[in-house]
């Protein structure tokens, strides 16, 4: 008698595991739901570039992060004709950037330019 009260259970317990991926005869996709460490050191790293000479829009930027520290560097084209380029890096302790110029400024530069 208990093996046959073990039986039914085990037969129960496999059709409604059974249940959970089908559905009157379809099937559906059941997907795990993703863990996500939210105690764990952040990392990352991404970049970009725009080079658009009818508008003038010429920037580019990359940034990585390990922990906690991040650091980066952008370019951007100028009006005046220049390319500033921004190098950063900022941790616990702050941050701190350092900027130059490439090329000579233009009077007028590229904002004056029509079109």
């Amino acid at each position: 008698m208990n093996c046959l009260i073990v039986l039914a259970f085990l037969v129960a317990c496999t059709l409604c595991v059974h249940g959970q991926f089908e559905d009157g005869g379809h099937h559906h996709d059941h997907h795990l739901e993703e863990y996500i460490d939210y105690k764990a050191p952040p990392h990352y790293h991404y970049d970009y570039a725009v080079h658009d000479l009818k508008h003038h829009d010429i920037k580019s930027q990359w940034e990585t992060r390990d922990h906690d520290e991040t650091k980066g560097v952008y370019t951007i084209l100028q009006p005046d004709g220049r390319k500033r380029i921004v190098e950063y890096v900022a941790g616990k302790h702050g941050v701190d950037y350092k900027v130059k110029y490439e090329g000579h400024s233009e009077h007028g530069g590229i904002g004056a330019l029509s079109g």
